[in-house]
This record gives structure tokens, C-alpha cells and sequence, in this order.
């Protein structure tokens, strides 16, 4: 699953900064904007460009909850499990979902890194419970059948891209 990154392309996200260190953040966040994930051969070339040790820019990445180590879907999923949803019955929508994409708790990506299924605490959104998003676009007052449409949907514009 495994993608491999085009260190030149990395080269030009740290050129935008001028290789402050101030500004691995906002570093780390393009590079996951252009690969959806942080590459492990992110941090050598990040220490040697910024000057700091491939360990602070990790302890960075793993600090962040939306920074990803691992490579996520074109379509990531987000699931609503906070009060409001949970009771709305958003369990059965994330069963729903992972039993047709073949994931799990342990496993959230498809091999295909076309779908990335996670679960949130809160969306804000209580108001459209239950709710979840993909690719931060909200669908509200979802149900197990509601995302088996989708799903559906999302592979068939897939199917008309390629």
C-alpha cells in the first residue's frame, strides 16, 4: 500500500516556507495535502532542511490527530460518534460501510487507497445527527441504506474518471 513521493516535489513545499523550522506544521500539512498522508521519507529530508531531528518532527506528526502515517483514501469517510449521532444509531452506518469495503477497526483503507473509513468524537453537526462527511463534505440524517447509496455513488464517479 505503500505510495512513493517525489522528493523534488517535497523540496518545493519546504522552498515555500524559506526552511524555518517555525513552520513544520504548516510543512507537514501540504505534504499530507499532496500525498494524503505523511511518507516516512518525509522526516529525513525534513530534519537535514529545517535543521531539527527527524525525532521533533515526528513527535509533531504523531502529536497532531489529523496528521496520517499511513496512506488514507481519495474518499475519506468521517463518522460521526459523538452523543448525538451515537444515539441517532451511527454504529450501524460505520458497520455498514467497512462490511462493503472490506475494513475494519485495525484496517481503515482500502488496498485500492481509494476509501478511508474513520470514526470522529464530533463533527459539530449535531443538528443533522447522524451525520458523516467525506472528504469534508457533509451528508446529514444518514442511514445504513443512505451510505450504501453513496458508497455507490463515489464508485461510480470513480468508475467515470478512470
Amino acid at each position: 500500500m505503500e505510495t512513493s513521493i517525489d522528493l523534488k516535489v517535497m523540496d518545493g513545499i519546504i522552498d515555500r516556507y524559506e526552511t524555518k523550522s517555525s513552520a513544520v506544521i504548516a510543512i507537514l500539512q501540504a505534504i499530507q495535502e499532496k500525498w494524503r498522508y505523511i511518507p516516512r521519507e518525509a522526516f529525513p529530508k525534513l530534519a537535514s532542511r529545517l535543521g531539527l531531528s527527524e525525532a521533533q518532527i515526528y513527535s509533531v506528526a504523531t502529536f497532531y490527530d489529523n496528521f496520517s502515517l499511513e496512506p488514507k483514501g481519495k474518499y475519506v469517510i468521517k463518522i460521526c460518534d459523538g452523543t448525538a449521532c451515537h444515539v441517532r444509531k451511527s454504529i450501524p452506518i460505520l458497520e455498514r460501510l467497512r462490511g462493503e469495503l472490506g475494513l475494519s477497526r485495525i484496517k481503515v483503507t482500502t488496498d485500492d487507497l481509494l476509501f478511508t473509513v474513520e470514526t470522529v468524537s464530533c463533527l459539530g453537526a449535531c443538528g443533522l445527527a447522524p451525520v458523516l462527511t467525506v472528504n469534508e463534505k457533509a451528508h446529514p440524517a444518514m442511514t445504513p441504506d443512505k451510505a450504501s447509496i453513496l458508497l455507490a455513488k463515489l464508485r461510480e464517479e470513480e468508475h467515470n474518471v478512470a
